[in-house]
């Protein structure tokens, strides 16, 4: 494990993409605290991989300050938002593009001329 010197300033690590285990270990080596809201339990989650944090990488903040970072959620968490990905009923016609036109029977693009009177 890597320790740094005791300067009133560090570069805040790359967290992304490492376990939440290396990256309280990491935190720790280079002398920033690490939290997590969407962890409750932080301390004891140990596989979940960080996918964000802020400050980003390269930072220099003050010995001690506080970084933020955000785990991918497991299978059996978050609210489902996309939601279920089903074939859309009916399918869109083969064939490839067409143009459309509209009642009038203009293109897309063009426009009728104004008709004024009967």
């Amino acid at each position: 494990m890597r320790f740094t010197p005791k300067t009133p300033e560090v570069r805040v690590p790359r967290f992304v993409g490492l376990m939440a285990m290396d990256a309280r270990e990491t935190a720790a080596a280079r002398g920033v605290l690490l939290a997590a809201p969407d962890r409750p339990d932080f301390r004891r989650v140990v596989v979940d991989y960080v996918v964000r944090q802020y400050p980003p990488p390269d930072t220099e903040v003050p010995r001690g300050a506080v970084v933020t970072v955000w785990f991918e959620l497991g299978p059996d968490e978050g609210d489902g938002g996309a939601g279920v990905r089903e074939p859309r009923v009916p399918a869109p016609p083969s064939g490839g593009l067409r143009r459309e036109i509209d009642e009038t029977g203009t293109p897309p693009g063009e426009f009728e001329p104004l008709r004024t009177g009967p």
